[in-house]
């Protein structure tokens, strides 16, 4: 058997201009994973990264740890299959409608803005996002020009079979991608029903790791969601 080990980036700048990087929590939580590797004594025969900066990053500074210790790293091989649901493209497309025509929405919408913490801002988008993206993921919301939810579990069971095609028996592979991803490969391996994933994904902490074993048609979840790593600072266990 192989393992993979699936890998949420670490946390990105919410709220910032350019959400799409690492912020310093989000590198601190790779280090971390990095640390407990090295530690546990796990190496990897293969490396993958999803095509988003925030996955690439989270890989780079893994791959320094590795370095750094004089511990082998392969150079991560990019799989646009890895790479997160269009949720940006979503909200930008369906929200101001949305804020006219629902009014559950459209009250979310109003305590958004009202927040006056980041804890607070952060807690009242995550209910907004997750009644918007739920009505993305039942088809609700016919976006043009954006990847419906089914297409997005069919790319990404795509990434996984590229994955477990390239094994060669007895090899741990790292994979760095984001949460939704991470919810399609825990459905694959438990059958769950699919309208499940979505809210499986949302439970994806930042530079958490999910181990899956594979060996030709056989993938089976190992463990889900692992923080051991960051469990003794509660600042580095975030969302978003």
């Amino acid at each position: 058997m192989s393992t993979l080990f699936l890998v949420r980036h670490g946390q990105a700048s919410f709220f910032s201009d350019n959400y799409d990087r690492l912020s310093d929590i989000g590198r601190v939580q790779a280090r971390r994973l990095a640390g407990n590797w090295l530690a546990r004594g796990i190496r990897f025969g293969r490396v993958y990264t999803g095509p988003r900066q925030r996955q690439i990053d989270t890989a780079e500074e893994v791959g320094q740890i590795f370095r750094q210790a004089k511990v082998p790293w392969s150079d991560p091989v990019v799989l646009d299959e890895l790479d997160e649901y269009a949720a940006e493209q979503v909200l930008e497309q369906a929200l101001p409608e949305l804020i006219e025509t629902d009014a559950r929405i459209r009250d979310l919408h109003a305590r958004v803005t009202a927040a006056e913490t980041p804890a607070e801002k952060q807690r009242t988008f995550q209910r907004m996002y997750e009644v918007v993206m739920t009505k993305w993921a039942s088809g609700e919301l016919p976006l043009k020009q954006v990847e419906s939810w089914p297409d997005f579990r069919r790319r990404v069971h795509r990434g996984l079979d590229r994955i477990v095609s390239a094994d060669r028996h007895g090899m741990r592979v790292a994979a760095f991608t984001s949460g939704g991803p991470v919810g399609v490969a825990v459905e694959r391996a438990t059958r769950m029903p699919h309208e499940v994933t979505l809210r499986i994904a949302w439970m994806v902490r930042n530079g958490s790791s999910s181990q899956f074993l594979f060996s030709g048609e056989r993938f089976t979840m190992s463990t889900f969601n692992a923080l051991g790593h960051l469990d003794d600072d509660p600042t580095l266990l975030t969302y978003r």
